[in-house]
């Protein structure tokens, strides 16, 4: 494929000092990895080094590197921060084959290469790289540059995604706010603090939309059949909802749903747990927000801001029963154990038949909003709000239809922190009286039962992500959670209506039962 013809993204913009080119060049060094090229052209004097020295500082984390001009000795190399860094200048280059003398195979392999007056050896670069051209702009500014960036390979989506990113805070007034990176979760999602000057804070949240991965049964990905958010659609639609129930949801202050970017509300760090464990009166609190949200009316339906309607989809069969098959494909590969493909079609169809029941279309009960993952990592606690409103909700992305037991479930049995036998009661006791304050047919022994089987189906569920996340995505720090999973999952398994699942376990995963 010619020059001309390769993908590529475009970006032209205007920086009016030195300073503002210097700050554009320490962002993109957010973009560059090992094995990269930044190519830096245009006229003399129009600040190829000071973008590439400001660059090279951000790389090595070093603010008082000198890094000069390589004029002269045609090659620098700089390292720190865990990269290596070459700076070139091709000015003086007659031709490739001198790069040859210099050593530059060696001394670019596993860098990253900046390279000035670049066109002159332009095919010694790697094909995944940036282009940037520097141009004066304002005769009466001297400071004034007009820089054209243009991303090649792996630096298309890249520099789509930068560029995105830049604009949407530069409209919503967040460009000069200081970023900070904040822990993120189990998902690929990530959060920046965002803060002003002034004290105004916001969350910013990065969340690309995911590639729907290859269909693994009925011609869909995973993510399809379980009813997963694929886009940030879904957020800024249940943010809306639940902030109009009274809810306390972060309201989204900007969006670019295209890029995945969302500016929303910081609800500070408050949450519901302490170093003791659960604080009971938060529990009950947000005990009494599902009781409330469970007690309404609620759509399918859910009509944007700004254009638009989102179909909240079904907790169905299909979905929960490929979540608890995670359980066989991934935690019994940790116990270096496996079962036959008729013990696993044993072990689905001993599940289907225990949640036909509480599954979105089932006959005995009318769906409500399931926020699936309602427990203590997305609650926060908002003292200076009233009644209901302080609590506030973080994760409902990937809301469904579902049975209300669910999220009951999730709180009563937090994955994350130990909920004493006698708190889990009190949080039951507290919800029941209040959902039968509001409807005095709510049957709490029906509920009973849908909290034991949806509370197995999730402990059964989670086993199998926080297997998968050690040994897929390579994050084992959710296996110190496995033991408190295992503990809730046999206390739910001894309900009755679980008795023939409870009796695979036994026989498939004995080692699971030694200390009940």
């Amino acid at each position: 494929m010619s020059e001309e013809a390769a993908p590529k993204a475009v970006w032209r913009l205007d920086v009016a000092s030195e300073a503002e080119t210097i700050e554009l060049a320490q962002e993109l060094s957010t973009l560059v990895r090992i094995g990269d090229a930044v190519m830096l052209s245009g006229d003399l004097g129009a600040g190829k080094t000071t973008f590439a020295r400001a660059m090279i500082r951000a790389l090595v984390e070093d603010p008082r590197l000198e890094a000069p001009s390589p004029t002269f000795t045609l090659m620098q190399i700089y390292e720190g921060a865990g990269n290596r860094v070459v700076h070139a200048d091709f000015y003086r280059l007659e031709n490739t084959a001198e790069l040859e003398g210099l050593g530059w195979e060696e001394a670019t392999d596993d860098a990253i290469v900046l390279v000035e007056w670049a066109e002159r050896a332009r095919e010694a670069l790697s094909p995944d790289r940036l282009e940037v051209r520097l141009s004066f702009v304002d005769g009466d500014n001297r400071e004034a540059r007009r820089l054209t960036i243009s991303g090649y390979g792996g630096f298309v989506a890249r520099l789509a995604s930068f560029k995105a990113l830049r604009e949407l805070l530069r409209k919503a007034g967040w460009a000069h706010a200081e970023r900070r990176f904040l822990q993120g979760d189990a998902s690929t999602r990530a959060y920046e603090r965002l803060e002003k000057q002034n004290g105004q804070r916001a969350i910013l949240m990065i969340s690309p939309a995911r590639p729907d991965g290859p269909p693994i049964r009925f011609g869909k990905s995973y993510s399809a059949i379980a009813r997963l958010a694929e886009n940030v659609v879904p957020f800024v639609a249940m943010s809306q909802g639940l902030r109009g129930l009274g809810l306390s949801a972060p309201e989204v202050y900007a969006k670019d749903l295209d890029a995945g970017l969302l500016i929303i509300e910081d609800l500070g760090g408050e949450g519901v747990v302490d170093g003791s464990g659960p604080i009971v009166e938060r529990y009950l609190e947000a005990a009494g927000a599902l009781a409330y949200l469970h007690a309404q009316r609620l759509p399918d339906k859910i009509a944007i801001e700004g254009g638009g309607d989102y179909r909240i989809p079904p907790y169905d069969l299909d979905a929960l029963l490929i979540e608890v098959e995670l359980l066989v494909d991934w935690y019994l590969t940790r116990l270096k154990a496996s079962v036959s493909s008729g013990a696993k079609a044993i072990f689905l169809n001993l599940w289907r038949q225990a949640l036909v029941d509480v599954a979105s279309a089932a006959p005995t009960g009318t769906p409500t909003w399931t926020l699936r993952d309602y427990h203590s990592p997305n609650l926060l606690w908002l003292a200076q709000r009233n009644g209901l409103a302080r609590i506030g909700v973080l994760d409902f992305q990937d809301c469904v239809l579902g049975h209300p037991a669910y999220d009951v479930a999730s709180l009563g049995q937090d994955a994350r922190v130990d909920v004493p036998d006698d708190l889990e009661l009190k949080l039951l006791a507290h919800y029941a009286k209040l959902r039968r304050d509001a409807d005095s047919a709510f049957d709490m022994a029906a509920f009973a039962k849908a909290y034991a089987i949806l509370a197995a189906q999730r402990a059964t569920k989670i086993l199998g992500i926080f297997a998968r996340l050690d040994q897929r995505d390579g994050k084992p720090q959710y296996l110190v959670h496995l033991p408190r999973v295992e503990s809730y999952l046999k206390k739910s398994l001894r309900h009755s209506a679980l008795a023939d699942v409870r009796a695979w376990y036994e026989a498939n995963i004995p080692g699971l039962f030694r200390d009940a």
